[in-house]
């Protein structure tokens, strides 16, 4: 197998644990508030990867320090991205419906190639045709009235600017061969120690309602954190940002169809229209991707 079908599989499993995390958050929110759940939960994530990090370490101790500088500083940018990015998509999502925050979160597919031309880095004409398909598929999927803008959604879509910013800032840390794992975790601690500051300061969080929400919690926080951010790092490595964006942008048609069904959600057919056109897009971008390779 090569390493960028690894790569491609290992964000496409990122894109599916995050799709189905939508459900477990969805059920946490009914007992703890945004950031108290967020704090929890990847902090939780954090701390999931540390005995991983100690049983997989290198082996090759010199490699290893000379990537450390490197890896800390990849982590706490990352984390402090995905702390803005989180917060604001939470706060945006407050303010507008669910199906137009979904919709605008997902234009990362366009922004990420549109600020990769301004760091040099080019994509294929069927890359952007394979984001245009796409961004038409999720307003397919997400979008029920009519896309007007409003406060909400300019906090969603700064959100999706800084979800591009952390998908590049990773890749821009892996060239300098960071150490995926241990980047992830340090991410992690980053963002939940900048969460919990804004937990205290904005909300009141009782240890009672952290244990009903724990099953959610415990999920979102091992699988949706520990894991699926972990591989989003190291499938990176093997993926350019542009084909990977488009990958990890299926989250939002497995967010659909664990909807329909975990929760029975029913999906019309413009709803299925949309998630095919995404699976389209996924598809003709990894062709591209093989031929390139070949």
């Amino acid at each position: 197998m090569s390493k960028k079908l690894q790569g491609s599989i290992m964000l496409l499993i990122t894109a599916m644990i995050w799709g189905t995390a939508f459900v477990a958050q969805s059920e946490g929110m009914k007992y703890v508030r945004p950031f108290t759940y967020n704090s929890v939960r990847t902090l939780l994530g954090g701390i999931v990867l540390i005995p991983i990090i100690f049983l997989f370490r290198v082996k090759d101790k010199k490699r290893e320090k000379s990537r450390l500088p490197e890896t800390i500083s990849g982590g706490i940018c990352c984390g402090i991205i995905l702390f803005i990015a989180s917060s604001l998509q939470q706060y945006g999502i407050s303010l507008t419906s669910a199906g137009k925050a979904g919709f605008i979160t997902a234009l990362y597919v366009i922004i990420v190639p549109l600020l990769g031309i301004f760091l040099g880095k080019k994509c294929s004409l069927k890359v952007w045709i394979c984001a245009v398909i796409a961004v038409t598929g999720f307003y397919l999927l997400c979008i029920e009235e009519g896309l007007t803008l409003s406060k909400g959604d300019l906090y969603v879509l700064m959100c999706s600017f800084f979800y591009a910013l952390h998908i590049l800032t990773i890749d821009h840390f892996n060239a300098k061969n960071a150490d995926g794992m241990m980047m992830s975790c340090i991410q992690f601690f980053t963002a939940g120690t900048l969460m919990s500051v804004c937990m205290f300061l904005f909300e009141e969080p009782h240890v009672n309602d952290i244990i009903a929400a724990r099953y959610t919690i415990l999920y979102t926080g091992i699988m949706s954190c520990g894991a699926a951010y972990t591989l989003q790092i190291i499938g990176q490595r093997f993926t350019p940002p542009a084909i990977a964006t488009l990958l990890m942008s299926l989250e939002s048609v497995f967010a659909a169809l664990s909807g329909w069904l975990i929760l029975s959600e029913q999906l019309s057919a413009k709803e299925l229209t949309g998630c095919a056109l995404v699976f389209a897009a996924v598809i003709i971008a990894q062709l591209d991707i093989k031929r390139r390779s070949a």
